[in-house]
């Protein structure tokens, strides 16, 4: 692999059955590295298997293949949050020290509309690589479009339980206006 590209179809097919495989991330640069192309080609080989309803997402960790997991019963609840940029580590932690996956998070932009970012963040090492990615980058945060920091998640667990102490949690924080 690492002398020969591999072309086209072939290459999508590689790159699906590699995420299919793991439930861990995938970077488009291992990805592109495997296959012997740019990180762009590989960014538009997503595009390509996305527009076939292939369940993939890009995460600040890398690439995660959605597996429909009908043994494990999961629940979800959408909150919105307020708190300042440099809250948002010990806001992560709080939920998912219960437990619970943040898919994302989204604000309602008044000229944008909805503007939606996938974060899918299971446990601290996650949201610690989360933080990272968004210092290395010096990219905002979605809150920071908001005058006001208000911004919503979808949150994922096995139990109501599991999303009723995350909620807990950050209502005592101070940072939940509604879950």
């Amino acid at each position: 692999m690492k002398n020969n590209k591999i072309l086209g179809k072939e290459r999508r097919n590689l790159i699906l059955n590699a995420l299919k495989e793991t439930d861990e991330p995938i970077t488009g640069t291992k990805l592109a590295e495997q296959m012997n192309v740019s990180r762009q080609v590989i960014v538009q080989d997503i595009s390509l298997l996305k527009a076939k309803n292939e369940p993939i997402i890009a995460t600040s960790q890398g690439y995660i293949y959605l597996h429909n997991n009908n043994e494990t019963t999961k629940y979800e609840r959408i909150i919105v949050c307020s708190h300042k940029p440099e809250q948002t580590r010990y806001e992560l932690q709080l939920i998912v020290d219960q437990g619970v996956t943040v898919k994302n998070v989204f604000i309602e932009h008044p000229i944008y509309g909805d503007l939606k970012a996938s974060i899918m963040v299971s446990n601290r090492r996650e949201v610690d690589q989360f933080i990272k990615k968004v210092e290395e980058t010096a990219a905002p945060y979605l809150l920071q479009l908001k005058d006001d920091g208000a911004h919503l998640h979808t949150l994922e667990a096995d139990s109501e339980e599991k999303l009723q102490l995350a909620c807990q949690a950050l209502d005592e924080a101070g940072y939940l206006i509604e879950g």
